[in-house]
């Protein structure tokens, strides 16, 4: 099994303003570095019956059953394909373990206040409940998620899994 790389949460800054950015086709994401334990390169899942579709399967984490969702087919972003720049972040939410696939991860990027804009409302967006804003550095623009309320809400169906 393929180990990954371990993100170092000692940082003085202040928590919160901290976002690991991803894509997920020609959009960029970004989730609280906080919630981030590790990034692992893709390998395939096992598959469990009668899940979502957006729910890949399950690894073996170190000895831990992680669940995989591949945040592509979350969110109806093209066609799931896996390649060498394929990932899987590991998250820990309320301590319980949980995986994201996307696209690629680029970099930790910091934003203070002022540059987090409002989401619009759009019909075809991600459900609003699980957005933070808008980040914009300079001419990029993050959407930002909010990891624990998507993870944990009833419509992943990882709740009964993560005994909330």
């Amino acid at each position: 099994m393929q180990e990954g790389l371990q993100i170092n949460m000692s940082s003085g800054k202040e928590a919160g303003n901290e976002y690991l950015a991803f894509t997920l086709g020609a959009e960029e994401y970004g989730i609280d570095i906080l919630r981030v334990q590790e990034i692992r390169g893709y390998e395939n899942p096992t598959r469990i019956a009668n899940v979502q579709n957006f729910i890949k399967g399950v690894i073996n984490l170190r000895g831990l059953i992680v669940p995989i969702v591949d945040m592509r087919i979350k969110f109806n972003i093209g066609n799931a394909s896996y390649d060498n720049l394929t990932v899987v972040i590991i998250l820990n939410i309320n301590n319980r373990i949980v995986g994201m696939v996307v696209d690629s991860v680029s970099d930790v990027t910091t934003l203070a206040e002022d540059q987090i804009k409002p989401a619009p409302a759009m019909a075809n967006m991600l459900d609003s409940d699980f957005l933070i804003g808008l980040g914009t550095i300079d001419e990029r623009m993050l959407i930002l998620v909010d990891i624990d309320k998507l993870m944990l809400s009833e419509e992943m169906g990882l709740i009964d899994q993560l005994d909330v």
